[in-house]
């Protein structure tokens, strides 16, 4: 029996089925919108968890020969026609140059580009297109950044330069790259653009990002041009190792093939996530780094949930951390940010621990005596199909709503008024998508991207052990924790679309309420252009208070307060969209708050 990875899609059905049958909206409009479930939502986890865990019956009863060579199921695009010439060398040379040129757009841009991100190219390019977009493409697709990396287009075309101009010595110092630091350096890399990302406040910025993508240049250039340009790319750039890693589940994969040049590449077809199933296992580098994506994504899903805010305000009401809290803001430095870089640091490290244990425990339940490190890099591949339905999952309504905004910018991308291709007046549709199809698209999504990791991890066990027996028994402690995962990761993207919004939402136009530490409270009202709102508000201590919207990519503040305690204000909405009413407090002890509300 030719076993293929697609076939981990057959016990979807009836599951699915029953899980998605009989919904209706309560109410739903795009961005930040609630969906009512006709279901508990406990009744969704368990169905989820039950299909991972049915999924693996059907494959222990299904399967259980070691899998063919993905090889032999693989079939190459250049035998088609047409399809040939993606692999010829001009082709290549024209996407590396569109590449480079969209990469000195950016750069110019952020530089000298209007700073307002919504009208700037750099951020929504940067991103939306390039990072949530890419990683679908990559995934789903087959992983063209090898041809696309501009970096790599920049260090080719500085080598042929030189030659050009007579230089026979490489530009490349040649110094060997220490084998004992693995991907170490794409695991730092990553986490800063992680952080830069999900924490951040200038991570919005045009000019920032602009510096930020050319400090990264030079660290990456100077990589290249100290161990050689595909040493750095394999080891010490973080992209190049994401999007590959990510690739390994595309149904397109590129085939080395013999050239004049000895470098010529093509395309084949072959099922989804046949190249996840190791043969050897991967080193605790790359372990770490698949660990460090898988946390990352869940650590900005993590922060929208009400746990986040029970967290940060227990950390605040703790009397023992009073004096480092005092610490940081005498040394100047944003609490939030500290507790969420902090938060950030340890996610990576409780993701890594918690899947070297369930290694072990395979090890154990095996029966045969291997290192952990080893079971782990055997099976960490089978974590990325969990990887990318997450990052599906949690980035698709801003994927679909936000990424509208390069049609405009791609006539304008300075932001000077321009309308290169008559799309400037472009208006971003916010009900393209809703609450509803969100949450079932993330039910899908997660559950059939841990199906997956199930038959990826039952393949790679016959491969690794010499008996069915010793490979099945090996999977029931991965199967804990991918069960377990997809109930938790679930429960974390339920929190802002079915997650009941009463303890942050304001009902009543005129109330006197507590603030506890850290505590927020809003209300959201859809105005009209031109409506007036009356605005009356007094505090015990100082509160942050502000009126705000969103535009599909930012949140705008048309008001913005700091440290007041009591204000009056009319204002007056400038253009047709639900505007929210927010007061938080940033102090260490309970505020006192009356308000009152008049308006349309």
């Amino acid at each position: 029996m030719r076993i293929h990875p697609g076939a981990v899609l057959a016990p979807l059905g009836g599951a699915l089925t029953a899980m998605l049958s009989g919904a209706s909206p309560a109410w739903a409009h795009a961005f930040g919108a609630r969906y009512d479930l006709p279901l508990p939502l406990e009744f969704y986890l368990i169905g989820a968890g039950g299909a991972v865990a049915f999924s693996f019956l059907i494959m222990v009863l299904s399967f259980d020969r070691r899998p063919a060579h993905p090889g032999g199921s693989r079939i190459d695009l250049q035998r088609f026609r047409g399809l040939h010439l993606l692999g010829r060398p001009a082709v290549t040379a024209i996407l590396k140059v569109v590449s480079v040129g969209l990469f000195i757009l950016v750069l110019a841009t952020g530089f000298f580009g209007n700073q307002d991100p919504a009208r700037n190219f750099a951020p929504t390019f940067i991103w939306i297109v390039w990072w949530v977009g890419f990683v679908y493409v990559a995934a789903l697709v087959g992983n063209v950044w090898p041809v696309l990396n501009p970096w790599s287009g920049i260090m080719a075309g500085l080598e042929r330069l030189c030659r050009w101009f007579g230089r026979r010595r490489p530009l490349c110092l040649g110094l060997p790259y220490p084998s004992w630091l693995g991907v170490s350096p794409t695991i730092v890399l990553f986490f800063l653009f992680a952080w830069f990302e999900l924490i951040a406040e200038t991570g919005k910025s045009p000019a920032v990002l602009a510096t930020a993508a050319l400090v990264y240049s030079g660290v990456t250039l100077a990589g290249m041009a100290a161990f050689g340009r595909d040493a750095w790319l394999r080891h010490g750039e973080a992209f190049t190792l994401a999007f590959d890693v990510f690739g390994r589940f595309a149904p397109i994969g590129r085939t080395d093939m013999p050239g004049q040049d000895g470098a010529s590449r093509g395309w084949h077809l072959r099922p989804y996530g046949s190249d996840l199933i190791a043969t050897t296992p991967c080193r605790l580098s790359l372990t770490a780094f698949v660990l460090v994506m898988l946390s990352t994504v869940t650590f900005d899903g993590f922060k929208e949930t009400p746990l986040w805010g029970e967290l940060l305000r227990s950390i605040a009401l703790t009397p023992a951390l009073h004096p480092g809290i005092r610490l940081i803001h005498d040394l100047g430095f944003e609490l939030t940010v500290v507790l969420e870089t902090i938060v950030l640091a340890l996610f990576p490290v409780i993701f890594l621990s918690a899947y070297l244990g369930f290694a072990w425990l395979t090890g154990r339940a095996s029966g045969r005596a291997r290192p952990v490190t080893e079971i782990a890099g055997l099976f960490v591949y089978s974590l990325v199909p969990i990887a990318i339905a997450y990052h599906l999952a949690h980035y698709l309504s801003y994927l679909l709503i936000a990424g509208q905004l390069i049609i405009p910018l791609a006539s304008d991308p300075f932001g000077y008024g321009w309308d290169l291709f008559g799309t400037a007046g472009y208006e971003v549709d916010i009900a393209v998508i809703g609450a509803r199809f969100v949450w079932y698209a993330a039910v899908i999504a997660i559950v059939i991207g841990h199906v997956f990791a199930v038959g990826i991890a039952h393949f790679t066990a016959l491969r690794a052990f010499d008996s069915v027996r010793a490979a099945v028994r090996s999977q029931y402690p991965l199967l804990v924790l991918m069960v377990g995962y997809t109930m938790v990761s679930l429960w974390i993207l339920s929190q802002p679309i079915v997650g009941a919004p009463g303890s942050a939402a304001l009902q009543a136009r005129s109330d006197t309420i507590s603030l506890a530490p850290f505590e927020f409270r809003e209300m959201c009202l859809p105005l009209a252009r031109g409506d007036r709102l009356d605005v009356t508000f007094r505090s015990d201590q100082k509160v942050e208070f502000d009126i705000h919207y969103h535009d599909g990519l930012t949140t705008r503040f048309p008001l913005r307060k700091v440290g007041v305690t009591t204000h009056s204000e009319a204002f007056v909405a400038e253009i047709e969209r639900p505007y929210c009413l927010m007061w938080f407090n940033r102090n260490l002890t309970k505020a006192a708050l009356t308000y009152r509300v008049a308006g349309p």
